[in-house]
C-alpha cells in the first residue's frame, strides 16, 4: 500500500468519454432537425457542432451552443431557443457511455480506498449522466458544483470532499483531464493531482501533476 484512503475523480473526459457524447447528441439533433444530409456536409457539420459546443463549455445553458449551430446550418425543422436547453438536458445524459473497463478498475479500487466524484456542472445534467451510465453504484460518494455552490478549481468544492470522507489530504489523490481545474484546483487544497492524459497533450502550464497517465488502469498501482 501506498498510504492512500481515498481517490476522487472527475467525471467528464475522465471517467465518461465526452467527445463522444458531443457526437451522438450531434447525430440526434441532425435527425430531429435535418432530416438526410449529404455525408461530406455532416462531416462539415459535425466538426463546427464540436466547435461551438468548445466555445461555450462550462455554460450551465447550452442555447448559444445550438442557436449558433442553427445560424451557421439553418435547419429544415427548426427548434425554438426555449426548447433547446430542453432538448440537451433530456438527450445529452442518454448519449453517455461508460466504458466495462472503467467500471471494472472502479471496483478494484473501491475494493482498497474510498472513491468519490468531484464534478462542474448543472446538478441535472450530472446526475442523469451518473445515473445513466450506473456510476452512481461505484462511488461512495459525489459532489456537484450547482449543488454546493463552489466550482473546481476552488479549493473549498475539494475539501468538502476530504470531509465527507473522513480523509487528510495527504491520503488522498484525485484524477482529471483538465490541468487548470482539475489538478490546480486539488493542489490548492494540499492533494496530489494525477493527471489523466489520454491523448498526449503537451503540459504548456506552470502546474506539475503529481503523476501523468494515459490509462485509468495504471491508477490501480496506487492502491495495492
Amino acid at each position: 500500500m501506498n498510504g492512500f484512503k481515498a481517490m476522487l475523480f472527475d467525471l467528464d473526459n475522465t471517467l465518461l468519454n465526452r467527445d463522444e457524447a458531443v457526437d451522438r447528441l450531434f447525430f440526434k439533433l441532425v435527425k430531429l432537425c435535418f432530416g438526410d444530409v449529404d455525408h461530406t456536409i455532416k462531416n462539415e457539420m459535425r466538426q463546427k457542432f464540436r466547435e461551438y459546443d468548445g466555445k461555450y463549455f462550462g455554460q450551465s445553458d447550452k442555447t448559444d451552443v445550438v442557436a449558433s449551430f442553427f445560424d451557421e446550418f439553418p435547419p429544415q425543422n427548426g427548434m425554438p431557443k426555449q426548447a433547446i436547453q430542453d432538448f440537451w438536458n433530456q438527450h445529452f445524459p442518454q448519449c453517455f457511455a461508460v466504458h466495462q473497463d472503467t467500471i471494472t478498475i472502479i471496483h478494484r479500487i473501491k475494493q482498497q480506498v474510498k472513491v468519490g466524484i468531484i464534478t462542474n456542472g448543472s446538478v441535472e445534467r450530472q446526475k442523469a449522466k451518473i445515473a445513466y451510465t450506473n456510476l452512481d453504484r461505484c462511488f461512495d460518494m459525489v459532489i456537484i458544483s450547482e449543488e454546493v455552490g463552489w466550482s473546481k478549481p476552488d479549493k473549498r468544492i475539494f475539501e468538502m470532499a476530504l470531509k465527507r470522507l473522513d480523509v487528510n489530504p495527504e491520503e488522498t489523490l484525485f484524477v482529471g483531464d483538465d490541468l487548470e481545474k482539475d489538478i490546480g484546483g486539488c493542489q490548492q487544497a494540499n492533494i496530489k493531482g494525477v493527471w489523466f492524459n489520454p491523448s498526449m497533450r503537451k503540459n504548456d502550464t506552470a502546474i506539475q501533476p503529481f503523476a501523468e497517465i494515459h490509462s485509468l488502469e495504471s491508477l490501480v498501482s496506487y492502491v495495492t
